[in-house]
């Protein structure tokens, strides 16, 4: 009878450690989030505009690379977060937490700018 019951606990005790791996590996949904990288230019190709190189993304962390290729001031703000006043050739890193789906407005902040075409719509999933 000892015997069945150390048998029993040592099988329960691998179940448990196999369950524990299995969980790691795979990962659980509640643990995991994407990290997308996205490539915004501003300034090209006209004066007030963005290229996004991702228009969709999955919910998680949005790391937006901006980029001004143009000739005057340009920044980027989307849910809550903006990057400083970038001048021609700058560059700025932006993180964002996206952690629901939905569509998110971007823009850029300077006076007139987001008027004459420097906004758009991403779309998180």
């Amino acid at each position: 009878m000892n015997t069945f019951r150390k048998g029993s606990v040592l099988a329960l005790l691998v179940a448990l450690v196999a369950l524990v791996a299995a969980v790691s590996a795979f990962g659980g949904s509640a643990q995991q989030t994407a990290t997308t990288t996205v490539a915004v230019t501003a300034g090209k190709p006209g004066v007030f505009s963005f290229t996004l190189s991702k228009k969709t993304i999955s919910k998680g962390t949005g790391v937006f690379k901006v980029t001004n290729k143009g000739k005057i001031n340009h920044d980027f703000k989307i849910a809550g977060k903006k990057t400083p006043s970038l001048k021609a050739g700058k560059l700025s890193t932006l993180k964002v937490v996206f952690k629901k789906a939905g569509k998110y407005p971007y823009l850029c902040t300077l006076p007139g700018h987001a008027a004459g075409g420097m906004k758009g719509v991403l779309v998180v999933k």
